[in-house]
């Protein structure tokens, strides 16, 4: 079905409006509704869980009627559950709207839905107008809800000859300063950066993204897993953020707690214990290998065991992106398989 003009920029409008609700646990949601003739009656957003969904709160701005044959464009396809609030499709139907265009599917289980039970109702649905824009808008929140965890990426640097550290366990520094850069600047993109108690006691490191000395505005938050106690002067606890502790092996219980806690992106910068573990778990989406022009030989392998008992069970990765960084390479990976299907209008 054809988009009008005035539909269109509304949608753009319905961005810019998603734009300025909170990232987190819920996505970021814009919507614009239109009178038959394409006039903009009231818009709205979603400004944080137990707030009013975009549609809503663009509806709360319309008495009884006005509403009626008018069309509500959303960035994300109406809500089709009731958790705080109510289902958004059923809002709209109940408001008398005729026509709604939508950017994104919503790929959950229980919140999918709407477009069909729009549909049902006779409103006419339109679905992908502008979806590449709402997309980048809230991609680490629909990979959250197509995974049922936060979207995971494994660093490591290694020697040419796969060693993460010499015979010794010295490690600093395999990479040069061109690739260290390139790692603060992909921590400050994640939500949390997850090490074991192993590295913390090793290494310890303050787990921030910076600019040579200076803080990055955004920092992720220190997540530390292992049971071997913290020392009290140890360096994340002068971290921005309040680290979290789990004294458990279980990276299933943890990624729950912090897709709760309305973490996304979780980059694991961990020793080759923690990385072989959450990839032998399954639990990766991207890796990124910097790898140094120096050989170490020895025992002090990047990864440990990872399940692989013969090449037949060998994990396949894509290369994404080969990225000269300095004397070093980095290579950016994710499993080839691909086992993660998107709904309609993703």
């Amino acid at each position: 079905m054809a988009v009008s003009a005035a539909e269109r920029d509304a949608m753009r409008r319905a961005l810019a409006l998603a734009a300025n609700g909170p990232r987190g646990l819920n996505p970021q949601v814009g919507a614009v509704i239109l009178s038959p003739t394409g006039d903009v009656l009231a818009e709205g957003w979603h400004r944080g869980a137990g707030t009013a969904h975009a549609e809503v709160d663009a509806l709360s701005q319309l008495g009884p009627g006005e509403a009626s044959g008018a069309t509500a464009v959303v960035t994300l396809e109406p809500c089709n559950h009731t958790g705080r609030t109510g289902p958004c499709a059923q809002a709209l139907i109940d408001s008398g709207i005729a026509r709604v265009v939508y950017a994104t599917g919503d790929p959950g289980d229980v919140s999918g839905g709407g477009a069909d039970r729009l549909r049902a109702a006779g409103v006419e649905v339109v679905a992908g107008e502008q979806a590449d824009a709402s997309r980048a808008l809230i991609g680490d929140w629909l990979t959250v809800q197509r995974l049922g965890r936060p979207h995971v990426t494994v660093k490591w640097a290694q020697s040419l000859d796969g060693r993460a550290a010499a015979s010794d366990g010295t490690s600093q520094w395999i990479t040069g300063p061109d690739a260290r850069t390139d790692v603060h600047r992909r921590r400050a993109e994640a939500d949390a950066i997850v090490v074991g108690t192993g590295t913390l006691l090793a290494d310890d490191p303050a787990l921030t993204a910076r600019d040579g000395d200076a803080l990055l505005p955004h920092q992720p938050i220190p997540v530390v897993i292992g049971s071997r106690p913290t020392p009290a002067d140890a360096a994340v606890h002068r971290h921005p953020h309040a680290p979290l502790f789990y004294g458990t092996r279980d990276l299933s219980a943890v990624l729950e707690d912090l897709r709760v806690r309305g973490v996304q992106r979780v980059f694991v910068e961990g020793g080759p214990t923690l990385a072989s573990a959450f990839i032998a778990a399954g639990f990766v989406d991207a890796v990124l290998a910097y790898i140094a022009p120096v050989l170490l030989g020895g025992d002090r392998l990047a990864l440990t065991d990872i399940g692989v008992g013969s090449i037949g069970d060998a994990l396949r990765l894509r290369i994404d992106e080969w990225m000269p960084l300095g004397e070093d390479l980095l290579a950016i990976a994710r499993p080839a398989t691909d086992t993660v299907a998107g709904k309609e209008g993703i």
